[in-house]
């Protein structure tokens, strides 16, 4: 928990202890910065001409480790790696909750792009704060974090611009697969739209989804009408897939046929799998772990496509040169595909293992 000499290391928290108590300043479950204290003291900064790198850290796939081990270990995880941060910054810098598993790091005097790099690099390298296990109770989970910069007053004059441009920062960094760091700059960055799932609503997508694998007859048309769908809200390259034959097909590559017969050996949970470590399935599936190499792919999600026990084979995403976390909406969106094209196989009496012989 921060301290009240911590705190008045600044002078805008001087002032705020003057009219208020020292814990009315943090978020009671980190004994981080609150965002109201986190915010005030940034347009503190800013109107005081003073530069500053403004920082935005996500935990990765945080509602995994909430549904896995519990939302106790979950709190647990958030407090250490509290603590973790407020010791890595010590005198240089500050950190706050911004809400849920996301956190708010303010950096004074970073004025330019190199020097947010240097300072960041070293905290991914480091392993002090993130990139690496926690120990809470029997569970051993590893945290990885995105973190999207940008600074005051190189990239924006006035608090929402710089938050904006920081936001900016970390979807790119989410897009490129998560674990990584960002910092604006404007010739990259300046043309960035965020689209991501969690702002155009879960509703929205799947209402797309549907549409979009409607519009069209045909199993083999429907697969081709969701994949621009695809590949602009999940950021994906491609969609494939199998059907009971094992043999590994793409949509936007007609001629892949490439015969997987171990692929069913995976061990899914809720009919689905993924993975950023491909060397995981090389020992029990070593015949797909050969063609998933072939295809440089670091990335993969599978799911089953099944309805009432009855199997009618896989969706793929298999992203080559790009490790990256699945997050809960996106295989949310997968498994809700895959239950779309299982019923639509049983009424209509197709199979995906035909659709390229139609």
């Amino acid at each position: 928990m921060y301290t009240e000499d911590q705190l008045r290391n600044y002078e805008y928290f001087q002032d705020q202890l003057a009219i208020t108590e020292q814990r009315n300043l943090l978020d009671p479950l980190t004994g981080l910065v609150s965002r109201p204290g986190m915010i005030g003291l940034a347009k503190d900064l800013i109107a005081k001409g003073q530069p500053f790198a403004y920082c935005i850290l996500d935990l990765d796939n945080f509602k995994f480790i909430n549904d896995t081990y519990g939302h106790h270990v979950g709190d647990a995880v958030l407090a250490e790696l509290a603590d973790n941060l407020r010791e890595y910054l010590g005198d240089r810098g500050i950190a706050g909750r911004f809400g849920g598993d996301e956190f708010l790091i303010l950096l004074p005097g970073l004025k330019t792009y190199d020097d947010r790099k240097a300072y960041l690099k070293e905290m991914y390298e480091s392993g002090r704060v993130i990139r690496r296990n926690f120990t809470c109770a029997d569970s051993h989970p590893f945290i990885t974090g995105t973190i999207g910069c940008a600074g005051f007053p190189e990239n924006a004059q006035d608090y929402d611009g710089l938050f904006t441009l920081m936001d900016k920062a970390l979807y790119r960094g989410k897009t490129k697969g998560r674990n990584c760091y960002i910092i604006y700059l404007e010739e990259k960055h300046k043309d960035i739209e965020i689209q991501r799932i969690a702002r155009q609503g879960m509703f929205t997508a799947m209402n797309g989804l549907i549409r979009a694998f409607e519009m069209v007859p045909g199993i083999r048309n429907r697969l081709e009408s969701v994949t621009p769908f695809l590949m602009d809200t999940l950021r994906v390259s491609d969609l494939y897939y199998m059907g009971n034959d094992q043999v590994l097909h793409s949509v936007r590559q007609p001629a892949l046929a490439e015969p997987v017969p171990d692929a069913n050996r995976l061990v899914m949970m809720n009919d689905l799998f993924s993975t950023n470590k491909l060397e995981e399935i090389r020992e029990r599936c070593p015949a797909f772990h050969a063609v998933l190499a072939k295809m440089e792919v670091e990335t993969l999600m599978v799911v089953r496509v099944t309805l009432d026990g009855e199997q009618f084979g896989s969706l793929l995403l298999a992203e080559p040169r790009s490790l990256r976390i699945w997050q809960e909406d996106e295989c949310a969106i997968m498994f809700f595909l895959a239950k779309l094209l299982a019923c639509r196989l049983r009424m209509d009496g197709e199979s995906l293992a035909e659709i390229r012989k139609n």
